[in-house]
């Protein structure tokens, strides 16, 4: 079993297998992973067995595959929403973004699985009444409306500017450095507020707008 809760003085702290991807994974999302290696297919087959998530880390160094590579001291919490073997040795999996941690120590286990000691992040200040939102949370609905709510977990919350934020820094096209630091940022209205700034000057939320 690889979730593991430990108690110090310092407050609860768990222990997951994480999964370092050149990608960010925010709480709400749905994140499609081709897996083979076999420390991810022993991980992904006890994350089933036991309902318990593993960790989504972007990679600050190494590479997906090979050697363990360093993942950012933040990142997401996942479950495993659809999985199906259509190839032999190839498993697809649909991942669900959780709830965000930050790490707090790291070990390298035999196969070279990375298994982080983290903390979850508690609830962010700012999310209610954000400036930006209303304008932000209709352009959101333009978009989804043409590439499907299915793509996102759970039912949509336009009026929450944490979900806007999230989605929007999900599908707008921005480095994967922009995005581990919109996941960082623990105050909704500071991470709206960019993503804001963002949609105007590449004029995206119409002419009232400037």
């Amino acid at each position: 079993m690889l979730l593991i809760n430990l108690f110090s003085a310092a407050g609860r702290r768990e222990s997951v297998p994480l999964f370092p991807l050149q990608a960010v994974l925010f709480p709400g999302s749905l994140l499609p992973l081709r897996i083979f290696e076999a420390r991810y297919m022993d991980m992904a087959r006890d994350c089933l067995k036991t309902g318990n998530p593993f960790g989504v880390c972007l990679i600050r160094e190494g590479e997906e595959v090979g050697a363990p590579a360093v993942p950012e001291a933040v990142g997401c919490l996942a479950r495993i929403a659809e999985c199906d073997m259509e190839e032999l040795g190839i498993l697809k999996v649909r991942a669900e973004g959780l709830e965000r941690f930050r790490i707090v120590d790291t070990r390298v286990g035999p196969q070279g699985l990375v298994i982080g000691a983290i903390e979850r992040m508690g609830a962010e200040t700012g999310a209610a009444d954000a400036p930006g939102l209303a304008e932000c949370a209709e352009f959101l609905r333009k978009v989804i409306a043409g590439i499907g709510a299915e793509r996102f977990a759970g039912e949509p919350a336009y009026d929450d500017a944490t979900w806007v934020a999230f989605r929007l820094a999900e599908i707008l096209p921005l480095r994967n450095s922009v995005r581990q630091k919109m996941l960082e940022l623990t105050d909704a209205s500071v991470r709206l507020a960019v993503l804001h700034q963002f949609l105007r000057k590449q004029k995206l939320l119409g002419s009232d707008s400037n």
